[in-house]
């Protein structure tokens, strides 16, 4: 083989390895993907044709944002407390509708901890034994459902407290931070 296709085939194997390397894995960037999804999915059309709605927009979705989501717009920008503002990175690429998983990964170069976000698994209050649960687990769970338990000191007074609210909550299962 002469040197010009060694040089060829070198470029092109380095150019391969760096664009599988930078590519997302299955299961990176959760918080970004589906956050960008939900928030792509209130837009109207003619907002989407507008990089500076879109960013009005954003941040006035992120005012009611919890938990990673809130995260994920302090991140970018999106919140009023937020120190950065890169809110540029996925609004002109939303305005040329690139899907979710490209915008993130771009932000992923730009900021890896983005990517790092991940969802706090879900609890089955259906099958759980709360008994069996932390109370951190149970002081979660009433705080995803902006509960308070006042006077709370001991974890059966977590549960019992639980309980009690968990015909009002039975829909809408907590999540489990790890």
């Amino acid at each position: 083989m002469n040197s010009s296709r060694k040089i060829i085939l070198g470029t092109f194997l380095c150019t391969l390895f760096f664009t599988l390397a930078s590519s997302l894995k299955e299961g990176d960037c959760e918080v970004c993907i589906a956050t960008l999804n939900k928030f792509v999915d209130t837009l109207d059309e003619d907002v989407k044709k507008a990089p500076k709605k879109i960013e009005d927009a954003f941040r006035k979705y992120c005012k009611g944002s919890k938990n990673k989501e809130n995260r994920f717009c302090y991140y970018l920008g999106g919140l009023e407390e937020s120190a950065t503002g890169s809110l540029g990175e996925i609004s002109k690429p939303i305005s040329y509708h690139m899907p979710a998983d490209k915008i993130c990964e771009k932000l992923k170069k730009k900021d890896a901890q983005i990517c790092e976000l991940k969802f706090d698994k879900q609890i089955d209050l259906n099958t759980v034994d709360l008994k069996k649960l932390k109370v951190k687990d149970l002081k979660k769970i009433l705080s995803d459902w902006d509960e308070s338990c006042d006077g709370c000191l001991e974890k059966p007074d977590f549960i019992k407290r639980i309980e009690e609210l968990k015909p009002k909550y039975q829909g809408a299962a907590p999540k489990k931070e790890l």
